[in-house]
Parts: structure tokens; sequence; C-alpha cells
């Protein structure tokens, strides 16, 4: 376990494992109960390694039909719950990262309704895309955790759109060119997201599945609360980051011209709107289109 105490002093506002779920229960209680005292935030990504070791696609009908090995719902439920148990015992704040899947949905509203400090993200690919993007063993969305069944897409938009789940991610994952063109098998999880958040999150709001001020603070607001940041607000006294933007922009996305040097986007050749037209850090210019 890292120098919490030592690390929040010096200004850290999350603790993660990353991309690797921590599979000691023992070690994310003691991080949980060590970080109560410094009201730091625990980030873990919930899935059973030894449940999903192996699978690269969401487990299902598609899976088999293309003979690819996949990774059931239950890997990610299970550890959820797990999670959510231990931050209900220990009082410590949780950010359940990145879910997929609607059966984690379902364990996040009970643990929320006894009041447990729990928090929960979703990657924007999530709640736009599909395991059906991956017919045709398309490796650009080979994601982690994988792109699921339109169920628990629409299931995700709507714990977005109740405030169920309070952020929106990138999901930015970058991989190069080399790790994604093989074989699905072989391929590498993971895809750039920073530059199509905005247009991808929109899309929500421009086919009325959530309202574009849900979006919006999703994308902003709720972030920097559970943050405990100053930023993703509109007020007086706050830190001047700014974006001016024209949410109604059409474009096709080009994944060739990203300014990311991957790239590998799910979203490639897909019709999207929303632009960025200005961006301020602090009061000061950064971009202007």
């Amino acid at each position: 376990m890292t120098e919490i105490g030592l690390l929040a002093e010096a200004g850290a506002v999350l603790f993660t494992n990353g991309d690797k779920p921590i599979a000691s229960s023992r070690v994310l209680r003691r991080a949980l109960s060590y970080a109560t005292a410094f009201g730091a935030l625990i980030a873990n990504r919930p899935e059973d390694a030894s449940l999903a070791e192996g699978g690269v696609m969401h487990e299902g009908e598609l899976a088999a039909r293309l003979g690819l090995p996949g990774i059931p719902a239950a890997a990610e439920t299970i550890m959820a719950e797990r999670d959510l148990k231990l931050a209900e015992i220990t009082g410590g704040r949780l950010l359940v990262d990145m879910i997929s899947a609607a059966e984690t949905l379902d364990a996040l509203k009970r643990a929320k309704a006894r009041g447990v400090n729990a928090a929960a993200s979703v990657n924007v690919h999530h709640l736009v895309l599909n395991e059906n993007d991956v017919d045709g063993y398309r490796t650009f969305a080979k994601l982690a955790p994988p792109l699921r069944s339109e169920e628990d897409r629409r299931a995700l938009v709507d714990a977005v759109a109740s405030g169920l789940i309070d952020v929106i991610v990138s999901g930015h994952d970058p991989r190069p060119a080399e790790d994604k063109r093989l074989p699905f098998e072989e391929a590498a999880f993971g895809a750039v997201g920073l530059e199509t958040l905005l247009p991808g999150a929109l899309s929500l709001a421009h086919k009325g599945e959530a309202s574009f001020n849900t979006v919006l603070r999703a994308l902003t607001l709720r972030p920097a609360e559970i943050l405990k940041l100053p930023q993703g607000r509109l007020s007086k006294g706050a830190p001047a980051d700014i974006i001016v933007i024209d949410a109604g922009a059409p474009f096709k996305l080009d994944s060739d011209a990203l300014k990311s040097k991957s790239k590998n986007s799910p979203f490639d050749e897909k019709l999207m709107q929303g632009l960025v037209q200005r961006t301020f850090i602090a009061g000061r210019q950064v971009f202007a289109r």
C-alpha cells in the first residue's frame, strides 16, 4: 500500500491501481480504512481476474458465433459487490471505476440506498457502442472492460440519466497500431478517447437518452465534486477553466486526423456532433478552432 497520508497532504486526490483490479480483499480493506483518516478517494476497477482470464470480449451469443472466449458480466458484478461491501464496513470513499454491466448497477443502487459512500464512473464508449461493434473482429473496439450487450448499454445510459452513475470518463487508453492490427485474440485492449469524449457523450443528449445538462454535469461538475476540486463549474471565484462548444456541429470522425499519436478509435468513420471552439485555462485562451 502506498503512502496515502503523505500523498494526500501533498495534493493527491485519488488513489488507484489503474486498470489492474485489486485482487486481495485484505489489501483493499486496509486501503479504504487508512484512507478514511484523510478523506481520500480509493478507485478500483471491478473484475474478478480468474473469471475474466483468457476472455477477449463480452461473453454471449456473439462471442460464441465468432469463436472468441468471453468475459462474463458476473466477473464485474462479483467484484463490485465485494468492493461496495468493503466500503460499507470501513466507511471509506470508493469509486467503482468504469462500470459496464447492468447487473453491477443493481449492486450499486442497493449500496447507495444503504448510505455507502460510493460513486461510479462509466466509459463513454460503453454508453454509445455495444458488443455488435466488435463484429467483424474489429480490434479498435476491443476494450477493457469489454463492450457488452445493447441491454447493458441502455441500462448504463439510464443510470447516467438518473444520476446513479456519477461520472462519464474518456476511457483513454492509447495503443500503438502494431498492437491493434493483429488477430482479435492477440490484439491489445484499449482505445484513444480524449478527443471523442465530448461528442460521444453529447450523442446521448442528441438522441434524447439523457438531458444536455445531465451529460455536462457528469463530465464536469460531478467529477470535480468527487475529487474535491474547485474546477468544473461556472461560479464566482472558481478557476476560469472553460470550453466554448458548438454542440450541434456535425463531423465524420477520421481516426487518422486525431491529435493523439495512437489512432485506434472505435468511433472511426462514425457521424458525430459537438466540437470545441475555444479553450481557456485559468482565464487564458490556449486553443481556438
